[in-house]
């Protein structure tokens, strides 16, 4: 079996939970400390990896770490889940990390991210892992990692004929030629909009901007819409996929991070791409009843328990 191949970052989260943000110069006390594993591509590792236990298949992660306590955690988190990690060690930076303060009273947060190695994800890290990019099954990265190093994994798994998958967030500026680089693009609402420049609230908003994404030479559309689960569009057919739930929902933080990560495993093992979006659907719908990100990843026998029993 081929095996998955994600490009993308990995951060450690530091969440800080208080009253209020302190003043300058000021020390205060706060509620809480959370430290866990962050980055969309190693979340959608996880996510692949986890939903692949016992099928035979493999998840590779390509990214670059410092050498530091933070990596230790990366290293841990995959090593638990079951991912292969491709990493190229930074001497000269440190592991990324994000400052995340948390409101008390509201929820409302305020972010600081600080790549350090991760924004330093290179053309020649990608050039090293060219074999294992051009030997996968699917390929997928993201936007948070220099544009420069998705842009040539993404020609080279489209010159080996590997399916490309670009989930494009954070939000960018891309180029025609970029996107069709890409078999299927990923984005939620609030990106779709930034992508296309049209309002994307509603099924009908959604397939409006799938087509302005397909006129622009993307292969086929899955636009995640939250609480309405998700759209899939291409140039012959197009399929509303409600949410399929899985109890009470705790945190939608990875919830996307989760639909890619099933969503390509389904489609590594053959799958059309209309029950592929509803395997990643279940993934998420499964995520979201759980706190964090990395850790809510459903296992296998989970997503097949929830999608039987429908």
């Amino acid at each position: 079996m081929k095996p998955i191949v994600i490009l993308g970052i990995f951060v450690a989260d530091t969440a800080y939970r208080a009253e209020r943000q302190p003043k300058m110069g000021e020390t205060i006390l706060g509620k809480s400390f959370v430290l866990g594993p962050g980055g969309k591509g190693s979340n959608q590792s996880v996510a692949a990896a986890m939903a692949q236990a016992g099928t035979g298949g493999k998840t590779h992660f390509i990214t670059r770490l410092g050498k530091d306590a933070f990596a230790d955690i990366a290293r841990a988190t995959w090593a638990k889940a079951g991912v292969e990690p491709e990493v190229t060690e930074d001497a000269d930076s440190y592991t990324g990390a994000a400052y995340i303060f948390i409101e008390e009273a509201t929820g409302n947060n305020a972010i600081i991210v600080a790549p350090g190695a991760a924004g330093r994800v290179s053309v020649a890290d990608v050039e090293a892992r060219a074999a294992l990019i051009r030997g996968a099954s699917v390929f997928i990265t993201q936007l948070e990692q220099p544009i420069p190093a998705a842009r040539r994994a993404l020609e080279i798994a489209r010159g080996a004929g590997v399916r490309t998958i670009l989930n494009p967030a954070p939000a960018a500026p891309l180029d025609d030629a970029m996107l069709a680089l890409c078999d299927v693009v990923t984005p939620n609402e609030s990106e779709a909009e930034a992508l296309t420049g049209l309002p994307v609230t509603t099924v009908a908003e959604a397939e409006k901007a799938a087509d302005a994404l397909l006129a622009r030479g993307v292969g086929a559309v899955v636009i995640t819409l939250g609480g309405n689960g998700a759209l899939y569009r291409d140039r012959s057919r197009s399929v509303h996929v409600p949410v399929i739930s899985a109890g009470p929902v705790v945190e939608t933080t990875g919830a996307g991070d989760a639909f890619n990560g099933g969503f390509a495993v389904a489609l590594s093992e053959g799958r059309d791409m209309v029950d592929a979006v509803r395997f990643g659907c279940a993934t998420a719908g499964i995520s979201v009843t759980r706190p964090g990100t990395a850790p809510s990843m459903p296992s296998r026998n989970e997503i097949e328990a929830l999608l039987a029993g429908r």
